[in-house]
């Protein structure tokens, strides 16, 4: 089976042309990028083109990992080349818009949206999360196989529709990015972030690899997550009410109060999460393995 990646020369492109060449598949690569792509090619000793259009004539299937911002552009380009049997399946962050634009550009073979929810950074996909946005029956059936293929390689996989899948990552990406950013902003403004390198607490130190794994991803990513999905904002607005109010306790010195917010998050968490206390136990399992 032939696999083609259009923007196969970007990190996750190659990550996945990587994963699937372990696992036998045969890959062709398309990006534009020239360097990137003799270079992915030569590295993983795959074939590559500059042309989308014959990458997808060429293949089996197709996964397009391309920007947000590139999407629709290339989907206009290659749709139409498209074949009955085919699956197109995208790896961007948002799901609603892509998934609507593949909708309107191939009109043959079938669609899916998926969304690999970490890094290629990854090793492989062993209790990895993915999830897949099927709209109908084809795309559903599509989908079921996909789950069977990863599950059976140890991912765990998720199926919802675009639009739920966009408000949940309005909290799962965009809030945690934007906590990340915030908080290295904080700290780079402090001047104290180096110091306290050597003598951070284990919270301290697990909150600095978010902030240095969020920092080393590209900005026009992370900027386009955060203007795509559709609840980011609201979230972002309650997260500054609530630093609000919680700096105003601090500042108050109600120490009392402060008790009580805290455990009232603790029974509500407890409710929702009744096994949240062994996280402690986890932080430290992360911390000793940094």
């Amino acid at each position: 089976m032939k696999i083609a990646i259009i923007g196969g020369a970007g990190k996750m492109g190659r990550w996945l042309a990587e994963f699937l060449l372990k696992d036998g598949r045969d890959v062709i690569i398309a990006d534009p990028d020239e360097a990137g792509r003799l270079e992915t090619g030569r590295r993983l000793g795959v074939a590559t083109t500059v042309d989308n259009e014959e990458a997808v004539r060429s293949a089996d299937h197709v996964i397009i990992a391309v920007p947000i911002e590139s999407f629709e552009e290339v989907l206009s380009s290659v749709g139409r080349h498209v074949r009955p049997g085919q699956a197109v399946v995208d790896v961007t962050s948002t799901k609603t818009v892509p998934v609507d634009i593949m909708h309107k550009y191939v009109k043959a073979g079938t669609v899916l949206g998926a969304h690999p929810l970490f890094g290629p950074g990854a090793r492989n996909i062993a209790n990895k999360n993915f999830v897949l946005t099927p709209t109908g029956e084809a795309e559903t059936a599509l989908a079921v196989r996909i789950k069977s293929y990863l599950e059976g390689r140890g991912a765990r996989v998720a199926l919802m529709t675009p639009g739920e899948h966009d408000e949940m990552m309005s909290l799962v990406l965009g809030l945690s990015h934007f906590i990340a950013l915030v908080a290295a902003d904080t700290l780079l403004s402090s001047g104290k972030l180096r110091p306290m390198q050597t003598a951070g607490s284990s919270t301290y130190k697990v909150l600095l690899t978010l902030i240095e794994s969020v920092l080393s991803e590209d900005p026009e990513l992370y900027a386009s997550i955060q203007m795509s999905l559709p609840r980011v904002t609201d979230f972002e607005r309650l997260f500054q009410q609530k630093a609000g109010e919680w700096a105003d306790m601090v500042a108050a010195g109600d120490r009392a109060e402060f008790a009580r917010r805290m455990k009232a998050l603790k029974d509500k968490l407890a409710r929702v999460a009744p096994d949240f206390e062994k996280s402690y136990e986890n932080l430290y399992r992360i911390v000793e393995g940094l």
